[in-house]
């Protein structure tokens, strides 16, 4: 079986720059607890914007306010069937590992307060961007294995963006 996910990447600008979330959640069928982005498993016939929303939220306490790309979306019904195209930030697909799945990063605006506690959330909370990419460069930070490779893509292009801006 496939899953198929959608993960947030929350940014704001904080007082070291742009922050995005990260989070720990306790999950029982995995021995450690890394680092990882809000987001999870779409519900059956959930679109990318119900699920990503309802995760936010259930995990953060965030309300999503802004989706890069949601100006992309396009949605068609027929008489028994609707479907739904939009231009992520970023897809994955895992081609080995525990689970088999797929899905689709966002990168996000959110308001209100982190919770201190969402769906077995944990240890929530803001990074500098630059900060998160110097505990990933060396190896300070524990990633999950879905995860890291979205991060990773996340810092690649954060920084050709920056350059073209400086």
């Amino acid at each position: 079986m496939i899953y198929v996910n959608v993960r947030a990447i929350i940014e704001r600008n904080g007082p070291n720059g742009t922050e995005i979330v990260i989070q720990k959640r306790v999950k029982s069928n995995e021995n450690k607890t890394p680092y990882e982005l809000p987001g999870g498993r779409l519900e059956e016939f959930e679109s990318f914007m119900e699920g990503l929303k309802r995760e936010v939220h259930e995990e953060t306490g965030l309300h999503i306010t802004k989706i890069f790309g949601e100006e992309t979306r396009i949605e068609t019904n027929d008489v028994d069937s609707n479907v739904e195209a939009i231009k992520p930030f970023a897809v994955y697909q895992t081609t080995n590992g525990p689970v088999d799945s797929l899905g689709a990063y966002f990168r996000c605006q959110a308001s209100g307060n982190l919770v201190k506690e969402g769906d077995g959330t944990m240890d929530i909370k803001w990074i500098p961007v630059d900060e998160l990419h110097h505990s990933l460069e060396k190896d300070l930070i524990d990633f999950s294995w879905v995860d890291k490779s979205g991060i990773m893509y996340y810092l690649k292009w954060y920084y050709a963006e920056k350059q073209q801006i400086d």
